[in-house]
């Protein structure tokens, strides 16, 4: 993922940019402007801003996702409310868009889906602003065209033309799995909460990590996983109505040969305090063995937050059993203003 940029001018006019909200309709950017944008993606092209986001040093994400931090948002409503990745907004504390046309607005929280991967904010000054539409990402195949719309570091909106190639299931080390994601080629540079735009022009993904070494691709969460919980996530701030994974704080990867490593263990979480440590290898969660990482995390999200867990684990050639309470991460990050 892009490593955040600070962005210290923007927190600086925010007091200037809230005095000075427009009360008339917002100016638009020229879409056919855009050096290699697509045409079937200029109808997004409007909605999609870039972000400026800011997190206390002392929050629990600070340390590894950084205090200030950069990406791109999609406007999904007229009345404001736009949609990126949720690892930008985890823990923030002051938010920034910038539009095409020079504007800095302030927005707010709404909420994280962090099960999906995605999250919400409101841009604080009253609308109409141009809103992406959202269309059916269950109907994107391999091979679909698709259009990528970012926003760099520098407020520049970046456009690639390009192909789905892949549709698979895809875990990363923060124990986080989605079970249907979009590997999209050749790589936009602008990752992080941009637009993955399908050939009727309507957005079907929000392009999340930049994959691979020497061929880069982008993935993408399909928009599905947002429409699902759509309604909920913006009158809760959460997704209520599904059971939260039980969370450890381990940041892990499958070995050669299988087995799963302990990478990274998150100083906020519970796996810290239970003794865990990096290079323990995991050999059974509940009594049942482990060999991949996606076979642990469906171990351990078949238990409930705050249900003690023994897991084995083998460090220095030796055996031994940790008792674990995993917890509820809504309750650890900061998710919502609400």
């Amino acid at each position: 993922m892009r490593r955040p940029v600070a962005s210290l001018l923007a927190l600086l006019l925010l007091p200037a940019m809230l005095m000075a909200a427009p009360t008339g309709s917002e100016r638009r950017p020229e879409p056919s402007a855009v050096p290699g944008l697509p045409a079937f993606a200029r109808a997004v092209a409007p909605a999609v801003v870039g972000l400026r986001v800011q997190v206390p040093s002392d929050r629990p994400s600070a340390a590894t996702l950084g205090v200030h931090r950069s990406g791109s948002a999609v406007i999904f409503d007229p009345a404001g409310f736009a949609v990126t990745v949720s690892y930008l907004l985890l823990d923030a504390q002051h938010i920034t868009v910038a539009l095409q046309d020079g504007r800095r607005v302030p927005a707010r929280l709404v909420g994280l889906d962090l099960e999906a991967g995605l999250g919400v904010i409101k841009l604080a000054w009253p609308g109409p602003w141009p809103a992406a539409p959202l269309g059916d990402s269950t109907a994107v195949a391999a091979g679909d065209r698709t259009g990528t719309l970012g926003v760099t570091d520098e407020d520049e909106l970046v456009a690639t033309h390009g192909r789905v190639i892949e549709i698979r299931r895809y875990s990363a080390p923060w124990e986080y799995l989605l079970d249907r994601a979009f590997i999209v080629s050749p790589a936009n540079p602008a990752f992080g909460g941009g637009a993955l735009v399908g050939p009727t022009g309507q957005v079907v993904g929000i392009t999340s990590l930049r994959l691979g070494e020497r061929t880069l691709v982008n993935l993408a969460i399909p928009i599905e996983k947002f429409l699902a919980s759509k309604d909920e996530l913006l009158a809760r701030g959460r997704v209520e109505s599904r059971r939260p994974r039980p969370w450890l704080g381990l940041s892990t990867e499958t070995r050669d040969g299988g087995g799963v490593v302990v990478q990274g263990v998150s100083p906020a979480g519970p796996a810290a305090r239970a003794g865990f440590r990096r290079g323990d290898l995991l050999v059974t969660v509940g009594g049942r063995s482990v060999s991949s990482q996606e076979e642990f995390y469906a171990r351990l999200w078949e238990h409930h937050v705050g249900e003690p867990v023994e897991i084995v684990i083998e460090r220095e050639g030796r055996r031994q059993t940790i008792t674990v309470r995993p917890a509820d991460r809504y309750r650890v990050y900061r998710t919502t203003e609400k």
